[in-house]
């Protein structure tokens, strides 16, 4: 119940169609019972007192019972179904409403693999619990014990047979569901070898283009390896006791056989002894079905608990490190502080106790080696992620004080790779302030140097993008999502890389809508090209998650330090040719 309770938590409104299916199903499972007490007077009609027009009566009541037992468990697995499908989508409305809210760290953490099968596996591991085992678990629980009664109701010698099978079935239905821990290991590198399968799928372009060797697939390889032991254990656990289960119900009738032939002799009502033995044949049928189902429930609540833990786990993380948000709506000015910052990704240390400090409408450049953390600085100031300790300031203010409303609106970001919508030009502008009037974005896209672009189709502006119109550059979808961010009119621009992989063609036109978009605003760029970063303001030069050096590229070059070193293997870099 414990397990139902979670599951139900997530279907407030569909609460009742579980209800509902429970007091059918218990329903149903009298019935049954009762339809086999006419079975019992039918046969006693037919073989002791040769009373064949009651035993006609009851075979009518037999009918109409079962039917009856079976149409209200038809409709107790309706009503359960219903409540199943309802929680399958609501556990994947919940992973899709926390990915889209979470923390970039929780993407940092988890591979799009393991996401996309804990969310989609999990949520359907809980259908078999609800939409089967809801009516199933009430049959399990009830039929015995209408059975037990109604064994004792035709006899002693029924009753004591039946009773002395459950209490058998009892402790070999123990082995035949498996240990718990055995079972969640079992289940763990289940959910692995779901995740690398996605991952090994997702990567298979990439290991045709450079040619992998088999090596490569060593995680698969280990997942693959782990769940084939687990499920082939896991099987041999449950084999004897289940053997040993079923040779004792198929087997039952010869077990009671084979005593009894001894004593025929001695037996006064041998009628009655062949009606219970009749009796004890379907009975013990009806606990052995019984009994089947309260271990398929344990194995299915098991793994709805399991999926349900596993999918709360992932709620939970996606949670985790996002910044909290204040009340405060307004930027007072766009200077920025770093106060004694520390974050890691996991284990890996980026920064220690970072601090320094950027000037309102300046130009500055975060230059370094590669993992020195110039990404980072511009994650954790959009408030992607959440700092270990220290606090990055705004206005004078920390990031946290603010609301998301005043981040967002304040800070915008021009990404190496900016995505557009499958919408129009126009709409792809219009989104960075729906407020704006046409006037507003048509000067955004001329500032970006859009006409151009624009001007190549007949619909102009109005030209859709994408699988349903027209395909872009890469230089022409820079200068469309720098149009969007000129439109935005945020105080801070953030671009990581904007100006990379960009053709001779477009740069010439890139770099004036850079221009247009820097003009007043306090801007942070990080680029590996040098030529981009000799005109701004200030450099920042990164080295291991430490500001090693501050200057502009004059004063820079001069001190002949790590961005004098860098800037030279840049341009040698440069100058490398392919040989022929």
């Amino acid at each position: 119940m414990k397990v139902y309770k979670k599951l139900f938590s997530y279907v407030p409104d569909e609460k009742l169609s579980g209800y509902l299916a429970i007091i059918i199903s218990s329903i149903s499972a009298f019935v049954m019972v009762v339809g086999y007490y006419y079975v019992y007077q039918f046969f006693y009609d037919i073989i002791v007192s040769s009373n064949l027009e009651n035993a006609s009566v009851h075979s009518i009541k037999i009918v109409l019972y079962m039917t009856l037992s079976a149409l209200l468990y038809a409709f107790s697995g309706i009503a359960s179904h219903k409540l199943a499908f309802r929680l399958e989508t609501n556990l994947r409305k919940k992973g899709i409403e926390g990915l889209a809210d979470s923390s970039f760290r929780f993407y940092d953490l988890n591979s799009s693999g393991y996401i996309r099968k804990t969310i989609d596996d999990n949520a359907e591991k809980t259908h078999s619990a609800v939409a089967h085992m809801l009516p199933d678990n009430m049959q399990a629980l009830l039929v015995p014990i209408f059975a037990l009664a109604l064994s004792f109701a035709i006899s002693l010698r029924v009753g004591v047979v039946i009773i002395t099978l459950s209490i058998v079935s009892g402790f070999i239905l123990k082995g035949m569901m498996g240990n718990g821990e055995f079972m969640k290991l079992y289940q763990d590198s289940l959910s692995k070898l779901s995740g690398e399968t996605v991952e090994y799928i997702r990567g298979m372009q990439v290991v045709k283009i450079f040619g992998c060797k088999l090596k490569s697939f060593t995680a698969l390889h280990k997942a693959i390896m782990d769940y084939s032991k687990f499920a082939y254990h896991y099987s041999i656990s449950c084999k004897r006791p289940y053997v040993i289960y079923q040779l004792i119900f198929l087997g039952l009738i010869a077990i009671i056989t084979i005593p009894l032939s001894f004593f025929l002799s001695d037996i006064r009502e041998p009628k009655m002894i062949a009606v219970e033995l009749i009796m004890i044949f379907f009975l013990s049928g009806v606990m052995m079905v019984s009994f089947m189902k309260i271990m398929w429930a344990g194995q299915f609540i098991f793994t709805a608990n399991y999926a349900v833990e596993s999918l709360e786990k992932l709620y939970s993380q996606m949670q985790e490190d996002k910044l909290s948000y204040g009340k405060r709506t307004h930027f007072e000015n766009s200077n920025i502080e770093f106060d004694n910052v520390s974050f890691s990704y996991g284990e890996n240390k980026v920064f220690e106790d970072l601090s320094f400090s950027l000037s309102e409408k300046r130009t500055y450049a975060l230059v370094g080696p590669s993992g020195s953390g110039k990404s980072t600085i511009a994650k954790l100031l959009s408030g992607f992620y959440k700092v270990d300790s220290g606090r990055i300031k705004i206005g004078g203010y920390p990031l946290e004080e603010y609301t998301k409303e005043a981040i967002v609106k304040n800070i915008s970001f021009v990404f190496q790779d900016s995505k557009l919508f499958k919408k129009t030009i126009y709409e792809n502008v219009a989104l960075a302030d729906e407020n704006a009037t046409k006037e507003e974005v048509m000067k955004a896209m001329h500032l970006a140097g859009c006409g151009e672009i624009i001007s190549k189709f007949k619909e102009k502006e109005n030209t859709i993008i994408g699988s349903k119109g027209v395909y872009l550059s890469g230089g022409e979808i820079q200068r469309i999502a720098i149009a969007r961010a000129i439109l935005k009119k945020s105080p801070i621009v953030i671009m990581d890389e904007a100006s990379a992989a960009i053709d001779a063609d477009n740069e010439y036109e890139l770099q004036k809508a850079f221009k247009n978009l820097m003009k007043d605003k306090t801007v942070i760029m990080i680029a590996h090209r040098m030529t981009s970063i000799t005109n701004v303001d200030e450099i920042i030069v990164l080295e291991n998650g430490k500001v090693v050096e501050r200057g502009d590229n004059k004063a820079l070059r001069e001190k002949q330090g790590l961005y004098s070193r860098l800037v030279s293997l840049y341009e040698t870099a440069n100058d490398w040719r392919v040989s022929k």
